[in-house]
């Protein structure tokens, strides 16, 4: 709903101005007399900058604002005059969203449908869980656990963004030394062997070979690059289950350990915060980021709003996680027992990241020393023949 922001006059004649949630500009102007002013100018206020913008926002900023904000709150400090405070405190964007924010609750809305005209900043479930907290008139509460939960979820980002790092770094700066011998090196070598008469030896030919490719068609390589970074990202778009479902059966496990993680600690959470259980599930099956769990998710909410249990409508998962479902549910304590297991996920998804991260370290050192072996027998070869010739 609109915010609009007035200036006018009371019954006393005195000026006066402030912000309504209203329909429309007609709508502004009723509920403005219905308070005693007279409106002298009606007019929108600014909404949501672009989209865009929020791309380069980091989501940590969300989690310390969400935390200060349940700081206040349990200090005693009215929901309106604590965002004030925080809109003082941020820069940017960050601060003209706040300061709408505020508008909009000094207009009459409440505090889940002023975070929804945000919808690029707030999520549906933050939004889902500050509406049952407003209900339930645990406020405070459930924003500290937004601010836990939202920490968390970086936390988790962060460790899989670390652990790739290195890797991927030495993967770039392998294929690059590669290249670079293939290039510009190995040719300057093989001219020698290339003026010999004599017979060269297979390896030192299939040598040649790929270094006058990439010479000559170093331009091919790179139009096949991107035709596979395109075709990927095309099949992403439009048929990104088939590449979910192929993360979910990697022999590993790690991915299918991640996506339980999800599952579990959204679950436990949104449940904890005081949402319904259909509710829940809706918001959960977006957060596990997989299609394919996504629609098992969305499955399973139709069979539990026709009377179904959670743990026997889920297909797909694993058995054990299944079990703890059912048991939470029998004993009444399904959000605690999820938040319990999404600890135990953690911890084997980190002990997992961190075997396949060593593993792959020696495989690529493995592999870079395996391509550097072939280039010098390639060249060592020929070398040792005319040696051989000049005894």
């Amino acid at each position: 709903m609109p915010v609009f922001k007035y200036r006018g006059y009371d019954q006393q004649g005195a000026a006066t101005d402030g912000v309504i949630e209203a329909d429309g500009q007609r709508d502004a102007a009723l509920k403005i007399k219905t308070k005693g002013i007279f409106p002298k100018e009606i007019r929108e206020a600014s909404t949501s900058p672009k989209k865009s913008l929020f791309k380069q926002i980091s989501p940590l900023t969300l989690a310390n604002i969400t935390r200060r904000l349940s700081t206040l709150l349990s200090s005693g400090v009215p929901l309106i005059e604590a965002m004030g405070a925080l809109s003082n405190e941020q820069k940017g964007e960050w601060k003209n969203i706040l300061i709408d924010v505020k508008d909009r609750l000094a207009g009459g809305a409440t505090f889940d449908r002023a975070l929804s005209a945000h919808p690029d900043v707030f999520p549906d479930f933050y939004c889902g869980m500050i509406s049952a907290g407003e209900i339930s008139g645990k406020l405070t509460d459930v924003l500290e656990k937004l601010a836990d939960y939202l920490e968390k979820e970086i936390n988790i980002k962060s460790k899989v963004t670390t652990a790739l790092t290195y890797p991927l770094f030495m993967a770039c700066v392998s294929v690059a030394i590669v290249l670079f011998l293939f290039t510009f090196v190995i040719p300057k070598i093989t001219k020698i062997f290339e003026e010999s008469a004599s017979a060269l030896p297979f390896a030192t030919i299939v040598l040649i070979w790929i270094s006058t490719a990439l010479k000559k068609f170093w331009w091919l390589l790179i139009a096949l690059t991107a035709g596979i970074a395109f075709t990927f990202r095309k099949i992403k778009q439009k048929r990104k289950d088939l590449i979910d479902g192929l993360l979910l059966r990697e022999p590993t496990g790690i991915m299918t350990g991640l996506y339980m993680l999800r599952f579990s600690m959204t679950m436990g959470f949104l449940l904890s915060g005081g949402l319904p259980i259909l509710r829940a599930m809706k918001l959960t099956s977006k957060a596990t980021g997989n299609v394919v769990l996504e629609q098992r998710i969305i499955s399973a909410e139709n069979l539990v709003s026709q009377g179904a249990k959670l743990s026997s409508s889920l297909e797909g998962f694993p058995p054990t996680l299944l079990q703890i479902i059912s048991t939470g549910e029998q004993t009444g304590k399904l959000p605690e027992v999820l938040l319990k297991t999404a600890q135990s996920y953690e911890s084997d998804f980190d002990r997992k990241l961190q075997r396949g991260i060593s593993l792959l370290e020696p495989v690529l050192i493995l592999t870079m020393g395996l391509v550097v072996g072939f280039i010098v027998v390639s060249v060592l070869l020929p070398i040792f023949e005319l040696n051989e010739m000049m005894r």
